[in-house]
């Protein structure tokens, strides 16, 4: 849960870096889509993409129609992970193996836990807006600070959706996944709210969704 300093990958041009960050929040996307989204020709779209997919971060996949050419998509490879943030993932790993290995596994969450009280209480005066999807929408604007690419979504029902496309904590998740539901229990406190998970990176998903639903004894 430490704070990554940038959300976007560096050490590309800017075109490079709009492209890697469209798809990461669209993994699959049609050349079509991309060539639209970012306002640029199919050919400049396929230049930039063809670099990336040389260095090995890119992957294209073809989609067979009943007429004319296939389409083809694109998605982010395995190997691309790693130029996203991580928030200074192989010191917090060495940090919690040495606190597991000296006091165990119960240790690790207890610290996990008091590191999500302290964010809470750090940033819930910028939770204080008095509608849900407000204070939702500020929290996606925290997450995204961290390094997590959040947006709010729709509305489902009475639930309010936010995705996270990056995982900073990935790694640590993958290890110790009460990470996860620690995170989960630090929205609830946070937005004093219902929070469901239904998608989660660490699982293999494409982003982690959550559910925010207002509590029963909310006003």
């Amino acid at each position: 849960m430490t704070s990554a300093p940038e959300s976007r990958p560096p050490g590309f041009s800017s075109a490079k870096r709009e492209l890697l960050l469209l798809l990461k929040q669209r993994p699959g996307v049609s050349l079509a889509e991309i060539a639209t989204q970012r306002q640029i020709s199919k050919v400049a779209a396929l230049h930039h993409l063809a670099a990336l997919e040389d260095q090995g971060l890119v992957e294209r996949s073809y989609e067979r129609r009943s007429v004319g050419r296939p389409a083809v998509h694109f998605r982010l490879s395995e190997k691309s992970a790693g130029i996203f943030p991580q928030a200074y993932t192989q010191v917090s790993l060495s940090a919690l193996d040495y606190i597991e290995r000296h006091l165990g596994r119960a240790a690790v969450v207890g610290m996990l836990q008091e590191r999500s009280h302290e964010v809470a209480d750090r940033n819930r005066p910028r939770l204080a807006a008095p509608r849900l999807r407000d204070r939702v929408a500020e929290l996606a604007q925290l997450r995204s600070e961290g390094g997590y690419m959040a947006e709010v979504g729709g509305r489902r029902g009475t639930a309010v959706e936010l995705r996270e496309h990056n995982c900073p904590i990935l790694a640590i998740a993958g290890r110790y996944p009460e990470a996860c539901e620690v995170e989960r229990r630090m929205f609830e406190s946070m937005l004093r709210a219902k929070v469901d998970t239904s998608h989660r990176v660490v699982a293999g998903d494409p982003v982690c969704r959550f559910l925010i639903r207002p509590r029963r004894d909310s006003p």
